[in-house]
């Protein structure tokens, strides 16, 4: 019997029995041969499958073989067994055979070695229940997955060449051509151009030879949709451009892929020799008098040979340099004659429209931009790999519901999409479609679809830097514009990471910019500058900070800090000096190099949010150093073992008073610095004790009152003079102040509760959280019912929940309308929440509070929501369910959503006051717009960390000093040697040494501290973990 294809009852007749002979089996197990799947060995899991299959005598009931590409490369290896369509991930020779026993042989799906859903926190085992595939539409990678790669049958069983089959011997070239223009379809290559039109352009081209040619040379880093298509599906390739030479009267083609593929051009080589083999490629195609060949040619994976007229250089066996257009291609291309270039991945989309039709096709995509697109998810994002949807659909999807938004639960920072070409779209514009036009309505280009996630841990200069190196090492070199102009800005950036940036960088690099844009030939060089002139139009800020402050906020830069823990904590405290001295066993003198930063070591040991450990680079071989709480072991140390007080160096006197309105830690911060320089300084406090929201706002069991009174006394004994029960505006009034004193600093905080404006707010057993912690700590009396609701996601919420329980309360329900992962308190403080008996009640919004008999709170009528688009924060919106509403019976409710600050002592139109309430102040300096008048904390920045509190007032001190004419330098007293710690030792993964905690059982009284610390051992055995990056 011949190979050759000739008719359509030779196809059928392929298909009908390839379909015969997998239906027999019962099982088939499909290995996915992807090259990330292949670096992970799927080789060896593939052959364990078939010597257990083999062991089992079930080679006539089970069918093994290895598809492309299945999508998910983040998991891989990846086996997806059907017909349950069950799919196994992270698959181990070892785990194979306990995969084929237990679901193979004794049919019952081995679960904990399925898909595993982080956001779910269970196992998902099928495949179309995965959120990764759920929206997905394949087109392109129709076939990838689930087609035998090397398989020719497989291929036409699936449909393959039928396409072809209809087209050569049932369309003219022009019908085709009009059926490709009906369908919408733009080049998938970056440019966007309408691929019927180019079509059109070759088919009315004159000329006796013409070219047809695939572009497969992705050079962007990131990128490998082209790779995994050809090396999971390369008939449709071969199909694809079978179709367009028909269609535009070539008789030869051309796929041009880099040397850095040897699979795909492995699989590809063999696919056209099948091909061949079966008379599909080479003369009388489906007997007819048309005629088509391909060719491979490997590229030396020059980026510049992805631009048209450079891969037709190179394919000419000449320099791989861009030509001067027009001619464009069309006209004069390949060899002189005219040549269409388009992407594998247009190629690959289309033998499904010329089967299905254009209708079909662009019922899927815009009304500018019809069908699918593939995306090459990388970066920081959970499921990394290849994905294929709708064009148009919102960038926040496809990274968070497809991609599994950010790991480690980091911040999204922006997505560069375009490759070097291309731009970055930041957290504001998540919600745009992901479609041609408005992607480039963003600064942006759709690119060939490499779309790289960054968290908030990289720098954007960095990332800029890093196009740029590329771009420049990349370039071919032929435009003066491209050959000096991007090293000129590579320099320029260069200097920038490495603190060297100077006045006037941003402003020459724009400049640049748009001069290669207006000047390079070919398109590459015109779009080179792109990563940079997008950053700085987003990111323009973190390009400032790097040039003026020396400053690289996402600890990235190395020469701009000692090391990514100091770099970030916002008082500069010296991490990893304290550590060595922990480690030496000098915790004295650890607690006062703390100090030197910070006046509140042992509160923010406790309630500190760690910014530094979410840098530590010891996250990344096991957990972060547990800096927080060796900070909060050194000052309990330091307590314990306190010596009679001595004076401290503090600075003469200078004669100058300075005003301090709130007693909390940024004014207190701000007090203690000015008073060892030799300022005078009074602290206004309306309460009754001093330490603002520490005293009043957190709960003992979290941070005892005599641990906030030890570190305010040190703060006195400097010589701050605190003036308790003085309201400023009742007591004493501003403009006195401001007579009276040098300078004001207000650190009042935000300590009014935000409504959450419902019906009902104002019933008897409705008490907001700030309130409710604040009545608790000055010990008021505060009832409350069998049942409290607290409403919110915050610090103060869990706060107000957890004392609840401790107040008396049996049921204690917190309501959330976002996802429990979404929520904004610390996650050990939920944890511990919820093994104290907090109910955590997500996806519900309350909608009114309805009275009782007795005239108090007794139900909440709560409305169901569901996760809608994203906010300008990067988080998802929730949205009402219509008709979800439900009741819950309550005792007391407890809102505590936020908070804001109010300031009757000052006019509002004597001084600048944001939307929010907040002043409006100098960044660098602090100050207001009243001359004189400074502000810090959270009645500038709005609700925020302890920490970035004590910085401010810090900062503050130092703005004060230098308008009252001072220098600016603080007095942090003497000099404290650290030791070198070397350890030449080999680093091995160990988790962080285990803190005491207080037994569950023993946590109901509002005096009894939850967590207890490290031991000395425990303590100086964590310190030792500290990989010190601050060596260099």
């Amino acid at each position: 019997m011949s190979n050759t294809i000739s008719t359509l009852h030779d196809l059928e007749q392929i298909k009908n029995e390839y379909i015969k002979n997998t239906s027999q089996y019962k099982y088939q197990v499909l290995i996915c041969g992807g090259a990330g799947c292949i670096s992970s060995d799927c080789a060896q899991v593939k052959n364990t499958v078939i010597e257990e299959i083999k062991k089992y005598n079930l080679e006539k009931d089970v069918s093994v073989y290895e598809t492309g590409c299945m999508g998910i490369c983040a998991v891989g290896p990846v086996m997806l067994v059907l017909p349950e369509r069950t799919f196994y991930t992270e698959v181990t020779p070892e785990s194979a055979i306990n995969i084929v026993e237990s679901h193979i042989v004794g049919g019952q799906i081995l679960i904990e070695n399925t898909y595993y859903d982080k956001s779910l926190q269970k196992h998902v085992p099928k495949i179309d229940d995965i959120e990764f595939f759920k929206d997905q539409v394949k087109i392109a990678l129709r076939n990838c997955g689930i087609v035998e790669h090397n398989s020719i049958d497989a291929y036409i069983a699936h449909d393959g060449y039928l396409a072809a089959y209809k087209v050569i011997t049932q369309k003219t070239p022009e019908e085709v051509v009009e059926e490709v223009i009906k369908s919408g379809i733009k080049g998938r290559g970056g440019a966007g151009f309408p691929t019927g039109i180019k079509w059109e352009a070759g088919l009315k081209a004159a000329g006796n030879k013409k070219y047809i040619v695939c572009n497969a040379d992705e050079g962007d880093p990131g990128a490998f949709m082209d790779r995994s298509i050809i090396e999971g599906d390369p008939h449709t390739i071969i199909e694809g451009m079978i179709i367009g030479g028909y269609a535009i009267g070539a008789n030869l083609g051309y796929v041009y892929i880099r040397a850095e593929y040897p699979i795909a051009v492995e699989r590809l080589s063999k696919a056209i020799e099948d091909a061949r083999k079966h008379g599909l490629l080479g003369c009388k195609l489906f007997g007819t008098d048309f005629s088509f060949d391909l060719e491979i040619r490997i590229g030396a994976g020059a980026f510049v040979c992805g631009e048209e007229t450079a891969l037709m250089n190179s394919i000419e066996g000449q320099r791989g340099e861009p030509r001067q257009k027009p001619p464009l291609p069309f006209q004069k291309g390949l060899f002189g004659c005219p040549t269409i270039i388009n992407n594998a991945e247009t190629m690959a989309s289309i033998p499904a429209i010329l089967l299905n039709g254009s209708e079909w096709f662009n019922q899927y995509g815009t009304e500018t931009s019809k069908g699918t697109k593939v995306f090459a998810l990388a970066g920081d994002l959970v499921n990394s790999g290849i994905v294929e949807v709708p064009i148009g659909m919102p960038l926040g999807d496809i990274l968070f519901k497809i991609g599994g938004g950010m790991r480690d639960k980091k911040k999204f920072k922006a997505a560069q999409i375009g490759g070097p070409s291309g731009g970055c779209i930041t957290q504001e514009n998540l919600n745009v479609n992901t479609d041609y036009d408005s992607i480039t309505k963003l600064g942006a280009i759709m690119g060939s679809g490499g779309l790289i996630a960054m968290n908030e841990d990289t720098c954007m200069v960095d990332t800029a830097r890093y196009f740029m190196d590329f771009i420049q090492d990349e370039s071919c070199g032929k435009c003066v514009a491209c050959r000096l102009g991007t090293k000129r800005m590579l320099e320029i950036l260069e200097r920038i990471t490495q603190g060297k940036g100077e006045d006037g960088d941003i402003e020459l690099l724009e400049e640049l910019g748009d001069t290669i844009k207006d000047t390079a030939m070919c398109g590459l060089g015109q779009s080179a500058p792109n990563p940079v002139l997008s950053t700085i139009k987003y990111f323009r800020q973190e390009y400032e900070e790097h040039i003026k402050k020396k400053y690289c906020r996402a600890g990235v830069c190395s020469d701009l800090f000692i090391s990514p823990c100091e770099n970030t904590c916002p008082a500069n405290v010296n991490v990893p000096g304290y550590l060595s001295l922990i480690t030496a066993g000098r915790f004295i003198d650890a607690y006062n190099l703390i100090r030197q930063e910070n006046p509140f070591p042992a509160v923010c040991g406790r309630i500190c949010t760690r910014p530094c450990e979410s840098k530590c680079r010891r996250r990344t071989l096991d957990e972060a150093v547990a800096i927080c709480d060796l900070k909060r072991f050194v000052a309990d140390y330091a307590y314990k073992n306190e010596k009679p007080f001595n004076q401290d160096i503090i600075f003469p006197k200078n004669g100058k008073k300075v005003a301090i309105i709130g007693a909390g830690a940024s004014g207190l911060t701000c007090g203690y610095y000015l008073v060892r320089i030799g300022y005078d300084v009074d602290v206004y406090e309306s309460e009754s004790i001093a330490g603002g929201v520490l005293a009043f706002g957190i709960p003992e069991y979290r941070l005892p009152q005599k641990v906030i009174t030890h570190e305010i006394e040190l703060i006195k004994q400097a010589g701050v003079n605190i003036i308790l029960n003085t309201e400023v505006g009742r007591d004493v009034y501003f403009q006195d102040l401001r007579k009276r004193y040098d300078a004001i600093y207000v650190a009042t905080g935000t300590q009014f509760p935000q409504r959450v404006n419902i019906p009902g707010e104002e019933l008897k057993g409705v008490i907001h959280g700030i309130n409710f912690l604040k009545d608790v700590n000055l010990k008021r009396e505060v009832k409350l019912g069998h049942t409290v609701a607290v409403i919110g996601g915050g610090n103060t919420a869990i706060d107000s929940a957890r004392t609840a329980l401790r107040l008396g309360a049996k049921r204690v329900i917190v309501l959330y309308r976002r996802t429990i992962d979404a929520m904004p308190a610390y996650e050990s403080e939920i944890h511990e929440a919820i093994v104290e008996g907090v109910e955590i009640v997500e996806l519900v919004s309350p909608v009114r509070f309805i009275k009782g008999k007795d005239g108090s709170v007794a139900r909440i009528e709560c409305i169901k929501m569901k996760l809608g688009e994203f906010d300008r924060s990067g988080r998802r919106k929730s949205v009402p369910i219509n008709g979800s509403n439900f009741m819950l019976e309550v005792d007391n409710v407890i809102p505590a959503v936020s908070q804001y600050a109010d300031l009757p002592f000052i006019k509002k139109d004597e001084i600048g006051i944001t939307s929010w309430g907040t002043f409006i102040i100098q960044e660098d300096t602090l100050m207001t717009t009243m001359d004189g008048v400074f502000a810090g904390g959270d009645v500038a920045r709005g609700p925020d960390t302890v920490i970035s509190a004590i910085a401010d007032g810090k900062k503050a001190a130092i703005s004060i000093d230098l308008f009252l004419g001072g220098k600016g330098k603080l007095n942090k007293g003497p000099k404290i040697d650290v030791p070198d710690t070397f350890d030449e030792d080999e680093i091995v993964a160990l988790k962080r040494f285990p803190l005491d905690m207080l037994p569950v059982e023993k946590r109901m009284n509002m005096d009894s501290e939850v967590v207890l610390g490290f031991h000395k051992l425990n303590a100086m055995a964590e310190s030792m973990r500290c990989l010190h990056c601050d060596r260099r």
